[in-house]
């Protein structure tokens, strides 16, 4: 009889959603905004949040209903058997029906979490006071669905959005990502936080005694989704530029490599890459030198890229002429030290300085000039200064204090020691060159204009300078593996000693090559710096300027940039043929 009693409150309690309808109450809820898209600068998207609830426990609701179950239990006895209370035995009996019912429900909850067995009941004894704890992020609607079907008092499905990147690895140093709350912790994610954050909304809601939301009262407030950010980054660029360079990571045996690729006539980033790199999409294992965006957060001294700067300032300022030649035969002495070339160049024109990068060449070029004539030119060009992207972490990288510059610093200086740059800096410097001396300022953002632009350079200086950096391209300059079929192309290589603890290294360097294109009226300009290459080729000329020829013409193809150089047109038609 006893059996049968037991069964029957059973039948009644647990299995006539007796439970469910015991106590509903009325209750406030939030209701999750949606973080605001990031798109390239043709609305491809590259961050987006798509729904994924998140399970939530209470502790206290969960071994309170333990509790309610027992006055269930005897309301329900009296009211099937006439004011009859049930025995000790017969709670008893009935509760661990209950509770075994309830534990197999949780096991059911773990299997589908991936979860350890037990987890629930761990969290239970740890937090039996508390009234709210997560028991898991971000899982799929699917899985909170059947979790929601369960009815289990004291579990709720919290509505919460993940963040997700289509592009993964291509776009992650610029994006970076969100934590657990979606709240940016690194990179652009970071940087418009307050922008793309959406604002909650609230709403009045029915729930039952599991406390679970049966129907909805009113809205009091809704969800403000957050604002949209749209990048000055063209996606097929930015994926040209990484494969790129991830190629030239692995051929060259390098420790890492950064990519920068500018719109010449807006300052626009149209690209910016690194190796290596991570899939913001899992997080696992993370560390910061692998999130780190170096082509705007890492400094390197630029070695010959700046030799062209040092010519313009030298014709600017009256102190040399495009007929001047120089004398490079052997070595140079300035203050006891002594500046070499990899060759003997003999006498050299201005152009054959630039040529044949001839680090005497520029040295006594720049100690015709005075210093802080010298030095103001960098200064001009935004070295020792922040670019201003607002990109968290940004480099100012380094500039000597002009009053304490010696000759052979001056010496050093011009072919790219002494000071230190970011690859985003210097890349920003050549929009001088290519815009007819017009420094533009840099946005990661879309425009349509830079206001900030300023002339740092004449005309007539830039485009003579650019007309000389074409000769680097050519069979008998430093930089011929960085030629584009069907364009012109004007750069500079560098080769730069890296500095350690005991001065500079005689065997790790950073490869690198500066450089725009077309020639004749530049669009893009980019920079490529590569370090530590080992495979056994480490000048610019050979390990940077080939990933630059390939971004380069790639990059004018896709932005249907009308060649300038016909004589190497068929090679550029057949290429498309093929």
């Amino acid at each position: 009889m006893a059996v049968l009693v037991v069964r029957g409150i059973h039948l009644q309690v647990f299995k006539k959603d007796y439970l469910q309808d015991k106590s509903k109450y009325v209750d406030t809820v939030s209701i999750s905004s949606y973080r605001g898209i990031i798109e390239d600068r043709n609305g491809e998207p590259l961050a987006i949040s798509s729904p994924a609830p998140s399970i939530i426990i209470s502790p206290k609701e969960l071994l309170k209903d333990d509790e309610s179950v027992v006055v269930q239990m005897e309301k329900q006895s009296q009211k099937l058997h006439g004011g009859e209370a049930l025995s000790a035995s017969q709670k008893a009996d009935v509760l661990a029906a209950y509770r075994n019912e309830k534990l197999t429900k949780f096991r059911q909850m773990e299997k589908w979490l991936n979860l350890p067995s037990g987890k629930i009941d761990a969290i239970l004894g740890e937090k039996k006071t508390k009234s709210f704890v997560y028991l898991a992020k971000k899982v799929s609607p699917g899985v909170a669905d059947q979790i929601k079907d369960l009815k289990i008092a004291g579990v709720d499905i919290r509505r919460e959005f993940k963040r997700f990147y289509p592009s993964g690895e291509v776009t992650a140093h610029l994006l970076g990502f969100t934590d657990a709350e979606d709240v940016g912790q690194v990179g652009l994610e970071q940087k418009y936080e307050s922008r793309l954050k959406g604002t909650d909304g609230k709403k009045r809601v029915i729930k039952d005694g599991l406390h679970q939301v049966i129907a909805d009262v009113e809205n009091i407030s809704s969800p403000v989704p957050g604002k949209n950010l749209v990048l000055s980054i063209d996606q097929r660029i930015q994926y040209l530029a990484y494969k790129e360079l991830q190629n030239a990571v692995k051929v060259n045996k390098a420790k890492s490599a950064a990519l920068i690729v500018l719109d010449s006539k807006t300052g626009e980033v149209l690209a910016a890459v690194n190796q290596p790199s991570f899939n913001p999409n899992s997080k696992q294992d993370l560390k910061e030198s692998l999130y780190r965006n170096r082509a705007i957060t890492d400094i390197f001294e630029p070695g010959s890229t700046v030799k062209p700067f040092v010519v313009a300032a030298a014709l600017e300022g009256g102190y040399i002429y495009r007929g001047n030649f120089f004398d490079t035969n052997g070595v140079f002495e300035v203050d006891d030290h002594t500046v070499r070339d990899v060759h003997n160049y003999g006498m050299l024109d201005v152009e054959g300085v630039l040529k044949k990068s001839s680090n005497i060449g520029v040295a006594k070029m720049a100690l015709k000039m005075p210093v802080n004539y010298f030095w103001r030119m960098y200064s001009k060009l935004g070295f020792g200064e922040s670019p201003a992207t607002g990109f968290p972490g940004e480099a100012s990288g380094h500039m000597p204090d002009a009053k304490r510059m010696r000759d052979f610093d001056r010496a050093t200086l011009s072919f790219g020691y002494g000071v230190s740059v970011s690859a985003m800096q210097l890349a920003r410097s050549y929009t001088a060159l290519a815009d007819d001396g017009i420094l533009h300022s840099v946005s990661l953002l879309k425009r349509d204009e830079d206001i900030d632009a300023k002339r740092v350079l004449s005309q007539k200086t830039a485009r003579t300078v650019r007309k000389m950096l074409e000769s680097v391209i050519t069979k008998d300059g430093t930089a011929y593996e960085a030629r584009v079929d069907g364009y012109r192309v004007a750069g500079k290589t560098g080769t730069v000693k890296k500095a350690g603890a005991h001065g500079y290294s005689p065997d790790s360097y950073f490869a690198v090559f500066a450089g725009l294109a077309p020639a004749s009226d530049p669009r893009l300009v980019v920079v490529v710096m590569i370090d530590e290459p080992s495979a056994g080729q480490y000048y610019g000329g050979l390990v940077s300027a080939p990933v630059f020829a390939k971004v380069m013409a790639g990059s004018l193809r896709i932005l249907g940039v009308t060649p300038d150089q016909e004589n190497t047109m068929p090679l550029l038609l057949a290429r498309k043929g093929g």
